[in-house]
Order: C-alpha cells, then sequence, then structure tokens
C-alpha cells in the first residue's frame, strides 16, 4: 500500500511540473534576467545612452537595462536574452560545452564592470610554471572556461 502511495505521489508530483511547464506558469533561471552592479554614476556608464564597448558587442543577444542601483549605490546593468534559453539536459549539454547563449553576454557583463570601475578589463595572472602538471591542464582547463561561467 505505501508503495502504491509513493508511486502516486510521484505520478502527481511530475504531472503538475508537466503542466506547468505546458501552461508556461513556470519560472525558470532561463527566464532571469542577468545583472551588474557598477560602482558608477548612470552617466558614466551610459553616456548619451551607448553602452559601453563590451556590452555592444553582445546586443544582438540581449537586450540592456541601465538604472540607478538601489540605495543610491551606482547603476545596476540587466540584460534579457532575446532568444529563447535552453533548459534541462539541453541546457546542462550546452553549458558544459560552452554553447550556452549567456556565456557571451555574461562576460560582456564582467568585462564591462571591470572597464568602467578600473578602466580596464583585469584577467586572472598567467601561471608562474610553464612545465604542464596534471593538476596545471585542469586548472588551466578551468581559468580558461571561467571567462563566461563565474558568479554572476
Amino acid at each position: 500500500m505505501k508503495r502504491l502511495v509513493g508511486a502516486a505521489a510521484v505520478a502527481a508530483g511530475a504531472g503538475l511540473v508537466v503542466a506547468r511547464r505546458m501552461t508556461g506558469k513556470e519560472r525558470g533561471a532561463a527566464d532571469l534576467p542577468l545583472a551588474v552592479t557598477v560602482n558608477r554614476s548612470p552617466e558614466d556608464v551610459a553616456p548619451g545612452g551607448r553602452l559601453p564597448e563590451p556590452l555592444r558587442r553582445v546586443g544582438d543577444l540581449a537586450e540592456f537595462d541601465v538604472r540607478p542601483a538601489p540605495g543610491d549605490r551606482g547603476t545596476e546593468i540587466e540584460a534579457r536574452m532575446t532568444a529563447p534559453v535552453p533548459t534541462g539536459v539541453r541546457g546542462a549539454a550546452a553549458r558544459v560545452t560552452g554553447d550556452d547563449p549567456r556565456q557571451p553576454v555574461r562576460e560582456a557583463l564582467r568585462e564591462a564592470k571591470s572597464l568602467l570601475e578600473t578602466g580596464e578589463v583585469l584577467r586572472a595572472d598567467t601561471p608562474p610554471s610553464t612545465h604542464p602538471t596534471p593538476a596545471g591542464k585542469v586548472l588551466d582547463l578551468v581559468t580558461r572556461r571561467s571567462g563566461g561561467e563565474g558568479r554572476l
């Protein structure tokens, strides 16, 4: 009897998930905007409505909104993807292979923040050793991939 009740609960939950997806009432991470706060005034971020170069470079992938950050703490730059973003297994596969359309937008937001706050795009230092080790190869792979995936 317990198995029957458990199976019915799982089926009901799966049915609810399918119904929400079909009706479009489920909001996933792919629908959420990407945002970054820059420690500059809105006039410094987008003088005359002109976005910084890293954001103009990916302008066909996302729409950008520049507005004052809450609490007078600089400027918030928000990016909303213009095309649908893959979700589920396809989305996970796209992130692993580097085909996620959000990656270049994340990287552009990070570069724009760095450029506006410091005057240059900051990059990680090169490794101190030129002799490749197994751990160094893994670290190099992670470092190359982190440009489009960090905290954002």
